[in-house]
């Protein structure tokens, strides 16, 4: 089903954007891998996981390139969709699910911890989203796939910051159709 289409992945680096990367070369998508090589708390940066997915990718067959653009900006979306075009002649497929979290209970998060689990989940998905759908309606043809969490409806202790973004990924995402 992806055979020859063009797939972005965010935070593809590790954990499940990186299976999702993988899936996707193993059945032909030529797939844009993001991921700023942040720590799980969004700290740091590193280019180096979202260049190893690509080099699994290229190893096993499939073509793929790495982008560390910050998603969470209409300049990251803007640099990763251009990417995506100038580098595979095209936009299909995007897969949100760059995400961190930040433990904390309520009463000790601070407003930067709050701030970077909402800028990270969900602002990016807005973001993203609005910078593929203008392409996506001008080649008649898109899928887009936005990864949520059970969280988002059972709640997490100690989560609260994680728990609104996951919640609000499904209703986002829902709202689309």
């Amino acid at each position: 089903m992806v055979e020859g289409r063009v797939c972005i992945v965010t935070g593809a680096g590790r954990g499940i954007g990186r299976e999702y990367a993988l899936m996707l070369g193993a059945h032909g998508g030529l797939v844009v891998v993001n991921d700023l090589g942040a720590s799980r708390d969004g700290s740091g940066g590193d280019a180096g996981p979202a260049q190893d997915v690509v080099n699994e990718i290229k190893a096993a067959g499939g073509q793929a390139v790495a982008n560390t653009d910050d998603i969470s900006s209409f300049a990251g979306a803007k640099n990763i969709v251009d990417q995506a075009i100038d580098t595979f002649g095209g936009l299909d497929v995007v897969v949100n699910n760059a995400g961190i979290l930040r433990d904390r209970m309520l009463f000790s998060m601070s407003e930067e911890e709050w701030d970077s689990v909402i800028n990270v989940n969900l602002k990016s998905l807005f973001i993203v989203t609005k910078s593929v759908v203008p392409h996506m309606e001008e080649n008649g043809y898109g899928r887009i796939v936005s990864a949520s969490s059970i969280n988002g409806s059972a709640g997490a202790f100690g989560q609260t910051n994680y728990c609104a973004t996951k919640a609000g990924i499904s209703g986002f995402t829902r709202a689309l159709c």
